[in-house]
């Protein structure tokens, strides 16, 4: 516990909480959706939240990336093995392409009939490619698998995060907090 921690620069750190929180819940709610009924009175309210939500995700993931790349991220810490470092590597990248790939795709499905998606109200992303039911078929496939991927590059992150501030008791956490 004696390595000095070099945090990640502030903005970093911020775009990787809200996305945490955006992305855990866009993952909840959109778990909770497959569970509702069409007739179900949440179902409609919660597909709209879930839509604008996802085009929050999309800008600040989009953000969150320019962000990193322009920034420089601490040197890794001595402890690290080299075999850490490369999944590291791996998660990290497959997480930013997810960042995208999974609202670019929800965007796709909620477009592809023609219609934008309200963003709570206050104005309407637009529909760019025209009505189709192919596109509309392959982006609900693509967001699924991918939405599953996502989950559990989520879940390997954070226990990564959670076995090296309690079992190797290193500065890893404490360098994003």
């Amino acid at each position: 516990m004696n390595e000095s921690v070099a945090r990640y620069g502030l903005a970093v750190r911020c775009l990787h909480w809200i996305m945490a929180v955006l992305m855990i819940g866009l993952l909840w709610l959109g778990w909770h959706l497959v569970g509702l009924d069409y007739t179900d009175r949440w179902f409609y309210a919660s597909l709209e939240w879930h839509k604008a939500l996802g085009m929050v995700a999309l800008v600040a993931g989009v953000a969150k990336i320019a962000c990193a790349v322009a920034s420089q991220a601490p040197p890794p810490l001595a402890s690290t093995s080299a075999w850490e470092r490369a999944v590291t590597a791996v998660v990290r990248v497959l997480l930013y392409f997810m960042l995208v790939a999974v609202p670019v795709t929800g965007y796709l499905i909620s477009t592809s009939a023609g219609d934008g998606i309200s963003m709570f109200g206050w104005f309407d992303v637009p529909a760019v490619l025209p009505r189709s039911d192919w596109i509309r078929d392959l982006a609900v496939e693509l967001h699924f698998y991918l939405a599953y991927t996502t989950a559990m590059l989520v879940a390997i992150h954070v226990l990564a995060a959670l076995k090296h501030h309690f079992v190797d008791r290193d500065a890893t956490l404490r360098r994003m907090l």
